[in-house]
């Protein structure tokens, strides 16, 4: 039997202990105005319903490792057995519009020299208020969910830093040829090194403010403060800044750097927080040699200027404070 064509977006959902959140994130794929797509579960040995779900949720397909390769490397796996010319990436707690696909596919079709594409994100308990903008990257190198909390306007077009992994498009040949996302970073901050990666050779992430989720946030792992997320983020941040800040750029903010990641841990200390975040610095130190080994490999690819990179950060060093987006026009 000859096999049928590929479709135009494979939807990649990497799960893992996502059983209370991963039907309503089925069925809101289910809904789709835009149906030329294939949906891919990679669950990551969760030990509760989650891949029965998706098992039972018609026409997906479900893959099943043996252990947690977290987000980075389930998504990798996922990506390798997509057939669309896209993949977009959805979290479990993530739920599109009905029309999320048909506008990232719109966006694709009006720029045709972008390549990457990311979603405006409603907070689920609370949709008048943004989970996210894509993300920030700061001059001295730390990144952020832009707009994170702030009342929804809308939100402009146009490019941002970088795509937020939880619902994102991008050219699966693209992703495939920058290796996917980095496997060490397991979770968080894996999305803001792939768009580092991107902008250090000269392509675009666009913001579609039409192409909404609401999404809960860290349902897998207990929370945004939670003592995963902190150490995760801690070590991560430090590894995207080291493997992708191109020389002069690094040069320019390595001590605003290093005093910006003391202002966070003395946070952290105030909010009682040291343990996971210290943890998480320490072991990113100590990985530092891989990381630079890393970054030889990822700088021999750059053809962006330090000037282009810049411009595309935030200027204001304290931006972080209110999450504020930056969305610039192209």
């Amino acid at each position: 039997m000859p096999q049928a064509s590929p479709p135009a977006v494979s939807v990649l959902i990497v799960a893992y202990q996502s059983a209370p959140t991963l039907q309503r994130c089925l069925d809101s794929l289910a809904a789709q105005t835009f149906t030329d797509f294939e949906t891919i579960v990679l669950d990551n040995a969760s030990t509760d319903d989650g891949a029965a779900i998706a098992l039972a949720a018609p026409g997906v397909r479900v893959i099943r490792a043996d252990r947690n390769l977290g987000f980075a490397a389930g998504n990798n796996a996922a990506a390798k057995a997509a057939r669309g010319r896209w993949i977009a990436l959805l979290n479990p707690d993530a739920y599109a519009q009905a029309d999320w696909l048909e506008r990232f596919m719109a966006a694709a079709q009006a720029h045709r020299d972008v390549r990457c594409f990311t979603a405006r994100q409603l907070m689920d308990e609370d949709p008048s208020r943004l989970d996210g903008l894509g993300d920030v990257m700061s001059l001295v190198g730390v990144p952020f969910r832009g707009g994170y909390g702030a009342l929804d306007l809308g939100g402009p077009a146009g490019e941002v830093f970088s795509a937020c992994g939880a619902a994102m498009m991008i050219e699966r040949d693209l992703f495939a040829g920058l290796g996917g996302f980095d496997e060490r970073f397991f979770c968080y901050c894996e999305d803001v090194d792939l768009g580092y990666r991107l902008r250090l050779i000269g392509e675009a992430t666009r913001l579609v403010p039409d192409a909404v989720v609401r999404h809960t946030g860290s349902a897998s792992n207990a929370g945004p403060r939670s003592a995963f997320a902190l150490y995760h983020g801690a070590r991560n941040r430090l590894w995207a800044y080291v493997q992708n800040t191109p020389p002069l750029l690094l040069a320019l903010t390595i001590a605003p750097h290093a005093a910006f990641t003391a202002l966070l841990m003395a946070r952290h200390v105030l909010r009682g927080e040291t343990k996971p975040a210290l943890r998480g610095l320490g072991d990113g130190l100590k990985g530092l040699g891989e990381a630079l080994a890393r970054r030889r490999v990822v700088q021999a690819t750059r053809t962006a200027t330090s000037l282009q990179i810049a411009a595309a950060m935030s200027l204001n060093p304290l931006a972080w404070l209110r999450a504020a987006p930056v969305v610039k026009k192209a």
